[in-house]
């Protein structure tokens, strides 16, 4: 839809097969000055979080469409009026209405006063400790016991010795059970899913649907890895400007295992598997809106530099919510990493349509058995799930001994073998 004002905001395109968004909030008010191209309202797809900036500077004059509607690309979101020109004063048509006013119903009586039955019954208290006997006075003193919790037998309300003593003689049990119950407030919220939300739902149960998952384990001895990445980490860092670490040897051993094992970069397609022979690799990392897999594109191509930096660009742009469509579409294979949050083994559940996603988990000293001794190492359990209907176990299996073999001897990736 074409703008009929050069001062209209709509909804611009959302990317390839996109069109609808949701409002999430808007960064400007009605009357606020704002400059050319400047940030005003960000939209939620199913896929990223992206902002519609200001077509001309001036005046928010116009705000059409509220927080957590729905819009279509091309509709109009408001309007800017340029400086000069006729500013609207009438309320925005989507502000929100004002809050029902509940009165506090205040008490008759004034602030401070009693009422006649709470006098009568502090008077009857009183009496109970001015009326009691010595004998019962001496005993509740020595016991800290305040007589006016004692029930009165005696004449005129009065609280007799035998009273004192046949409170302090009930169990506990009984004294525990004169008290009034404790209330505990039981709150609920409910929040409407976000778009992204949904969306991820709605992938993981088609996966779950529609392929034959299985999941097969297996589990790393990390110390050359990390023995290599302490030695060599500050002059990598002062070399290229980013820091080694472990997603760059995953990454690789990955590419090299998928190389052999070609099924898990495969996908169906009808009644036809696509065997797929470029490596992007989608990585999952976590972001405000939720699990977001950014990917790697030509990760066979990229050297370990280049892997650490795409992913902090990556990362980043999660974060920030600037990741675009292309960032997050045509992945192969995907990795996720569960040890960050502090996972020891999962299961993970496919990108559909991909045929294979490969799980990480935290780094544990654990006693392995090397050379028929017992030893402390650094091991990590890795997760391959597979689509079973294209990828045969023993294919699983090779594909994680490949994983394994190329992290516990990483000269093995630098020499590619």
């Amino acid at each position: 839809m074409a703008t009929k004002n050069p001062g209209d905001i709509v909804v611009p395109p959302l990317g390839e097969s996109v069109s609808e968004a949701t409002i999430a909030r808007w960064l400007k008010k009605k009357g606020d000055v704002v400059k050319l191209d400047e940030a005003l309202v960000e939209l939620e797809t199913d896929k990223v979080t992206l902002e519609v900036n200001a077509p001309q500077a001036g005046i928010l004059n116009e705000i059409n469409v509220a927080v957590g509607a729905t819009v279509r690309v091309g509709d109009l979101l408001g309007s800017i009026a340029i400086s000069g020109t006729q500013i609207s004063t009438e309320p925005s048509k989507v502000e929100s209405s004002p809050k029902p006013v509940i009165e506090e119903q205040k008490s008759p009586q004034k602030e401070g006063a009693l009422s006649i039955a709470d006098l009568l019954k502090n008077q009857q208290k009183i009496s109970k400790a001015e009326s009691s006997g010595p004998s019962a006075k001496k005993i509740a003193e020595e016991n800290n016991l305040n007589l006016k919790d004692v029930p009165a037998t005696g004449k005129d309300g009065r609280v007799t010795k035998g009273d004192v003593l046949g409170f302090l003689d009930q169990p506990p049990q009984e004294a525990s059970a004169k008290q009034a119950p404790i209330s505990v407030e039981r709150i609920e919220e409910r929040v409407k899913m976000t778009r992204l939300r949904q969306r991820i739902a709605e992938r993981l149960k088609e996966a779950q649907n529609t392929a034959a998952m299985l999941t097969t384990f297996n589990e790393i001895d990390m110390s050359r890895v990390m023995d290599l990445r302490n030695t060599y980490k500050d002059s990598f860092e002062k070399k290229n400007g980013v820091r080694l670490g472990f997603m760059s040897f995953f990454v690789k051993a990955a590419v090299s295992a998928l190389k052999e094992i070609p099924s898990v970069n495969a996908e169906i397609s009808g009644d036809e598997i696509v065997f797929k022979n470029y490596y992007d690799i989608g990585v999952a990392v976590s972001a405000p809106q939720g699990l977001v897999v950014p990917v790697l594109r030509g990760a066979d191509i990229l050297n370990f530099a280049g892997i650490e930096q795409e992913v902090v660009n990556l990362s980043n742009k999660a974060r920030d919510g600037k990741l675009a469509i292309s960032d997050l579409s045509g992945a192969t294979f995907t990795i996720t990493n569960g040890g960050v949050f502090g996972s020891l083994m999962s299961t993970p559940i496919l990108n559909y349509p991909q045929s294979g996603i490969l799980g990480m988990h935290k780094i544990q000293k654990r006693p392995v058995v090397v050379d028929d001794k017992i030893e402390i190492r650094p091991m990590m359990y890795i997760a391959l799930t597979y689509d079973h209907r294209i990828i045969d176990g023993r294919e699983a299996v090779t594909f994680l001994v490949r994983i394994k073999e190329c992290v516990e001897n990483p000269e093995r990736l630098l020499l590619n073998a």
